[in-house]
């Protein structure tokens, strides 16, 4: 989780030390997963998709904040990820392996290399297909839905309400998410367990 925690404690202090800009902040918070990418990427051949997530999520920060500073773009901004990384959920359907493959693969087999090489024959079955496809169809639906809610709060409602049911509700939404993620990751290993048990060895 170095990757998420990192650029927030860089953005906080160079926002406290360095500058008040929110650019140079939120750029100074992108140098760090974006080196871990690097590294990655001359190490391993491989990107760690945490620091993907973090790159974009600021390079979308920096664009709001270019884009100039409302009040209300500035309560959107928060969200502006979220509905850009659920259209990409959304649109990696079409490809030969989806979003969520990469980030379970990353959580799941880490680095090891036997890991990794059985995480990639899994995707041969179609049960496996079935599970991250449809996980990935939720997080791109739930992540779509995050960013209309704040688009709804934000224009019917005062900043200040905003600040204070947007947490509540947005919240609420990503544990549920998280919690189902989670719950249907199980059950889905539990049916290819019994399912390799009933077949027994080839």
């Amino acid at each position: 989780m170095l990757n998420a925690g990192i650029p927030v404690l860089l953005y906080q202090l160079s926002k406290r030390y360095l500058s008040t800009s929110e650019l140079t902040a939120l750029t100074i918070a992108a140098l760090f997963p974006l080196a871990w990418s690097l590294v990655d990427l001359t190490r391993s051949r491989s990107v760690d998709p945490v620091a993907v997530l973090s790159i974009l999520s600021i390079v979308v920060s920096m664009a709001a904040v270019a884009a100039g500073g409302s009040p209300k773009l500035l309560l959107i901004r928060e969200s502006l990820f979220t509905g850009a990384f659920g259209a990409a959920c959304l649109g990696s359907l079409v490809l030969p392996r989806p979003i969520m493959f990469y980030f379970a693969r990353h959580f799941t087999a880490g680095r090891d290399p036997a890991h990794l090489a059985e995480f990639n024959r899994g995707w041969e079955r179609p049960g496996v297909r079935r599970t991250i496809r449809l996980m990935t169809l939720v997080w791109g639906v739930t992540s779509l839905l995050e960013f209309m809610i704040r688009l709804a709060l934000v224009y019917t409602l005062p900043p200040a309400a905003v600040l204070v049911i947007s947490p509540i509700v947005l919240g609420a939404l990503l544990i549920g998410t998280i919690t189902w993620t989670f719950a249907y990751g199980r059950r889905a290993q539990a049916r290819a367990r019994l399912s390799l048990d009933t077949k027994g060895p080839a």
